[in-house]
């Protein structure tokens, strides 16, 4: 079988992957990440495009997925650091003697580079947050289980309580025939005197049962 000349090797389609991830998680388009490996493979951005899309995209899923979320990650660092590098700065003195803005505050004048021991400090603050956020994930997690829990716990005693009502009503059903029986037992007693005997009330009973039976 002949192979097509523009046919793509699996090398290339790891360089094509690695590439768009890369460019991902730098914060840089797709489009850039095309260009930079079509001159790579000598194809145009449009087939690398294309071949991403079509065959690439759906096998990285999961890699485009973390490589978004280190590029939020990236980002917010870098924001913390541009801050603590404004909030730590040495102001600059202007040429007439006065206080001006502070370095890196005009755009004419270059942020003050970070000592080591502004970095030092940088990464401390940015460990904590981290081991802080950590800490909130890990309690926000042992909730939801929590809740999932009660949840299980709810649905099973509505269950019990489901059963315990059907249970009660059968017991207010018998209850109820059972207070009837007696009122008969009490009138045929009134009325028979000596010759009532129980084994004539559920006779009465029965063929009162019966005669309901045959007129439903």
């Amino acid at each position: 079988m002949k192979t097509r000349q523009d046919a793509w090797s699996h090398e290339e389609d790891v360089l094509l992957a690695e590439t768009v991830l890369q460019y991902i998680r730098e914060g840089k388009t797709q489009l850039a990440a095309f260009e930079d490996v079509g001159r790579q493979l000598h194809r145009t951005a449009a087939a690398c495009g294309f071949r991403w899309n079509a065959e690439v995209r759906k096998r990285y899923l999961e890699a485009i997925e973390q490589a978004k979320k280190q590029r939020k990650e990236r980002k917010r660092a870098l924001e913390m650091m541009k801050k603590w590098q404004k909030d730590n700065t040495v102001a600059a003195w202007s040429p007439s003697g006065e206080r001006d803005n502070a370095e890196g505050s005009s755009p004419f004048l270059p942020a003050a580079p970070l000592t080591l021991e502004q970095c030092i400090s940088f990464l401390q603050t940015l460990r904590r947050g981290i081991e802080e956020m950590e800490a909130i994930r890990q309690d926000n997690e042992r909730l939801k289980r929590e809740r999932a829990e009660w949840q299980a716990r709810n649905e099973q005693l509505a269950q019990k309580l489901e059963r315990l009502e059907t249970r009660q009503t059968t017991v207010q059903e018998d209850y109820e025939a059972l207070v009837k029986i007696m009122a008969r037992a009490r009138q045929l007693a009134s009325e028979e005197g000596d010759r009532f005997s129980l084994a004539q009330l559920f006779a009465t009973e029965a063929n009162g049962s019966n005669e309901s039976l045959a007129h439903s």
